[in-house]
């Protein structure tokens, strides 16, 4: 099978394994090929025309971008139909092929989306939940032009956190009582909860306070753990724990120490903070002002924001220096979106300021950027720009 771009000056794309450099385009049509593979249907010829606006690094889902709209083509002209859920779920697993430890969100909400509903989405299984953002509230995006693609050195990075939490996750199963031989068995934090509710439960809910928290500032500690100490708990070596996962095998190749609590917390802590989101949107009869509303939305994005800076580590010198300029040019909360170590910034404010804070930013961050010819004033237009939660992915068929 060849991917043929319909430009004079492109090569065709052959499609099959060991793509080198094309690896990153071929992962949605391998995401698609994969679903077929159950029952196979006839070979069905494609000419396919790719054209976009997002800009690719940016932490806007660019790659899940790709990913969902050639998996849904090709399902399209293959005329299989399948769930929104079930997308979800196979196009997550197609950036592994570019060697991405990717949870699914992006891919999830690029197929799940609706027009003017935010959705909070939870997995095993994939489902979203749908959130309504207040009145009089409005998002913008902010490039930082500052590009990072997670499958590049990934494994200092993206990877490198899939693994911390997957180390915590044992960890503290161990520290909570369980065998050696049953805590390898915690892949994920999200395992360890009932765990952690059982004996943390009682402490005060709320962003820093939960349960999941509760248990890393009492169990875990701040020094960074080595390979012997996290063997020591577990009771098998570090590399056993990922047998047959390359990806985690790079990142083992290279580091030594893991920062399992200052991981943990953030996970736990951002979760709490997503849930007191979706609460404070979905209220029904709510005690505070639209208003007080926004801002106690806006502390919870700062908080997220202060957390990837400081605890997940995976802010970077322009992201957070764009957050401080946001906040100075009336945003009333702001953080990083996407993966991180670069991309985009998202900023709460009112709809009625949407001008103003474009054009403040716009001259503060903006124009020493383009003194310095990184960007044009053309450009500008896809660098920072109001974001209404949109439709996801669909086909449409066109008679000619």
């Amino acid at each position: 099978m060849y991917l043929r771009s319909l430009t004079s000056s492109a090569q065709p794309l052959p499609f099959r394994g060991g793509l080198g450099e094309a690896k990153a385009r071929s992962a949605g049509p391998r995401a698609a090929k994969s679903a077929l593979s159950a029952a196979p249907p006839p070979p069905t010829g494609l000419q396919v025309m790719v054209a976009g606006r997002v800009p690719t690094g940016g932490g806007l889902s660019s790659s899940a971008a790709i990913v969902c709209s050639s998996s849904l083509a090709i399902l399209g002209a293959h005329g299989i139909t399948l769930t929104k859920g079930e997308v979800a779920e196979f196009t997550a697993k197609a950036e592994r092929y570019v060697g991405v430890t990717s949870g699914g969100m992006d891919q999830a909400i690029s197929i799940m989306g609706r027009q003017g509903i935010a959705q909070h989405v939870e997995f095993n299984p994939v489902r979203a939940t749908e959130v309504v953002l207040p009145a009089n509230s409005c998002f913008i995006i902010a490039n930082s032009l500052t590009v990072r693609n997670k499958a590049e050195g990934a494994e200092g990075r993206y990877n490198l956190r899939v693994v911390e939490c997957r180390l915590a996750s044992a960890v503290l199963a161990a520290l909570l009582g369980q065998s050696k031989e049953a805590s390898i068995g915690f892949t994920t934090l999200k395992e360890v909860e009932p765990l952690a509710e059982a004996q943390y439960g009682g402490e005060k809910k709320g962003d820093a306070t939960n349960a999941g928290v509760a248990a890393v500032h009492a169990l875990l500690h701040e020094e960074p753990y080595d390979n012997a100490e996290i063997e020591g708990l577990l009771g098998k070596s570090v590399e056993s724990l990922f047998t047959g996962d390359a990806s985690a095998g790079r990142v083992l190749a290279k580091f030594n120490t893991f920062k399992l609590r200052q991981r943990a917390a953030h996970v736990f802590a951002e979760k709490q903070r997503v849930l007191d989101f979706e609460a404070m949107c979905n209220e029904k009869e709510k005690d505070s002002s639209p208003e007080e509303t926004l801002k106690q939305l806006s502390a919870l994005m700062d908080a997220s924001q202060a957390s990837c800076r400081d605890l997940y580590e995976c802010s970077s010198v322009e992201l957070d220096t764009l957050v401080t300029c946001a906040k100075g040019c009336g945003a009333l909360g702001s953080r990083l979106t996407g993966a991180g170590w670069g991309g985009c910034t998202v900023s709460l404010i009112k709809e009625e300021d949407v001008d103003t804070f474009i054009s403040k930013v716009k001259e503060i961050y903006y124009k020493p950027l383009i003194e310095q010819g990184r960007v044009t004033e053309e450009e500008l237009g896809g660098t920072i720009f109001a974001s209404p939660p949109a439709s996801g992915g669909g086909v449409v068929k066109m008679k000619f």
